[in-house]
């Protein structure tokens, strides 16, 4: 119990010393965002900072913070070093520069941020990268909804039948304005999260279960190695490249730069906090790491979370359990294939202020997303998971190259370069050794994936030494 309540401490104090460091370094001012320069009626919206925030932790979150953390935690306590520092020093700073980027760049997509920071070929990857991501979690927050669905309602309205009511909502969410269906039920869902995770903590406390203390060890049940399987797998809870193509829609209704430590920041710490109660809760619950391996493998993710919440809260707990794995993944979904519509809109410099527009490039994204969700959860999630992570790798380069031409002093870019490098051999070691990937033995993969990440960041000062003397 100590090192979950000192984890908890050392995110908040993230948040107001090594956030406060971040913001200080990028420099926010009083210009006019893009919401109050030009808003369109349909994604340039002016909206209230706390309903912002809350928009924004719904968007990142869904289930991630929850399904990540309870798969992460089958490594062992070990996850909680990666859930608090990962957030602070990697997740937040990620979060944050991709927001405040794209408010400075008008609300841009962030395969837009990387062409102008990394260069032309990378913004082509990246667009077409990104659109993939965003589909696959669609499709993924698509599946587990509806099958929990499935489960709770009469026989004749089947997975399939969810499926297709929720791809109706998608339909309805991409196109509205921001502020008509997200902008209203966000916040609602989003406090939901918040009270699920704080009555979770509570039951494991009045419960007298034992949240065992930090070990360094892999507790693994198959010892999978913590890296970089731990570091993929948690996702959501410590980084994630798929909160890079959220920010961009906030950082169109945001009404001040001066708020973006609260917004991008801050809704990266709280979901750090929620994983860390999630990742605290699985271990403690199921006794062991392997009893929590035998339950994910018996009840799925979203059984693990209903057991767990029926159990610590009661009747209460079952209600609160099902708004969570069911609204909170269709609430990323959702914005993920809106994020997908903006990003090709920008691609394309498509106007979306008209709806005809707008349905054109919603319906085949939509169609995809579909067909997509007849496939394996688990295989989906996978790919999604280590896409997720490069995604985020790119961002941190790009953000990294803004501060080498924006900040006051050069080394602060190493606030985004070194976390960069480091999910640079993440990302590079995985694919090397996963399943879904090439399946090469540590011995080899190891010292290649050191070597990318070498490579990337000698890269990067070749970059940084062709930037000198360029600032904007």
């Amino acid at each position: 119990m100590i090192t979950f309540i000192v984890a908890i401490i050392i995110l908040l104090a993230g948040y107001f010393l090594y956030g406060k460091l971040v913001e200080h370094v990028f420099r926010p001012d009083d210009r006019p965002t893009p919401a109050i320069e030009h808003p369109d009626g349909v994604d340039y919206i002016p909206m209230k900072t706390w309903r912002v925030f809350l928009v924004q932790l719904l968007n990142i979150a869904g289930t991630g913070p929850i399904f990540g953390a309870l798969m992460g935690a089958v490594f062992g306590p070990v996850v909680f070093l990666w859930i608090v520092f990962g957030s602070i020093l990697g997740g937040a700073v990620h979060d944050y520069m991709s927001g405040m980027i794209s408010v400075r760049m008008n609300g841009v997509s962030v395969s837009e941020i990387v062409g102008k920071y990394l260069g032309k070929a990378a913004k082509q990857i990246m667009r077409v990268f990104s659109v993939i991501l965003l589909i696959l979690v669609g499709a993924v927050f698509t599946t587990s909804p509806a099958a929990l669905l499935a489960r709770l309602t009469p026989d004749w309205a089947n997975t399939l039948f969810w499926v297709a009511v929720i791809l109706v909502y998608y339909f309805l969410a991409t196109l509205l304005p921001i502020d008509k269906l997200i902008g209203k039920l966000y916040p609602i869902f989003g406090g939901v999260l918040i009270v699920m995770a704080v009555g979770i903590m509570i039951g494991l406390g009045v419960g007298g279960y034992h949240i065992p203390e930090l070990q360094l060890a892999n507790l693994h049940p198959s010892d999978k190695p913590v890296f970089p399987f731990m570091f993929i797998t948690v996702a959501c809870g410590a980084i994630s490249g798929f909160h890079a193509t959220q920010s961009p829609m906030m950082a169109r209704c945001i009404k001040s730069e001066k708020h973006g430590r609260r917004v991008f920041y801050g809704a990266m710490i709280s979901e750090s906090v929620i994983a860390l109660v999630w990742a605290a809760a699985g271990v403690a619950f199921y006794g062991a790491t392997g009893g929590l391996q035998n339950a994910l493998a018996e009840m799925g993710q979203s059984g693990v979370v209903y057991d767990i919440s029926v159990s610590l809260l009661g009747i209460a707990g079952g209600a609160m359990a099902i708004i969570g794995v069911v609204v909170c993944p269709v609430s990323s979904g959702d914005t993920a294939f809106r994020s997908a519509r903006l990003t090709i809109a920008d691609w394309f410099r498509i106007d979306q202020s008209k709806l005809s527009k707008r349905i054109s490039v919603t319906i085949p994204l939509l169609v995809v997303g579909a067909v997509l969700t007849q496939l394996d959860f688990d295989v989906v999630w996978r790919y999604f998971s280590w896409s997720n992570q490069t995604l985020a790798m790119i961002t941190l380069w790009a953000a990294a190259m803004y501060l080498v031409r924006n900040a006051e002093k050069r080394w602060y870019s190493m606030m985004c370069a070194l976390p960069a490098a480091f999910m640079s051999a993440v990302s590079c070691t995985y694919i090397l050794m996963a399943d879904e990937g090439f399946k090469i033995s540590s011995a080899i993969a190891y010292p290649i994936g050191i070597c990318f990440a070498a490579a990337c960041f000698a890269l990067y000062t070749v970059k940084c030494a062709k930037s000198k003397g360029k600032s904007e």
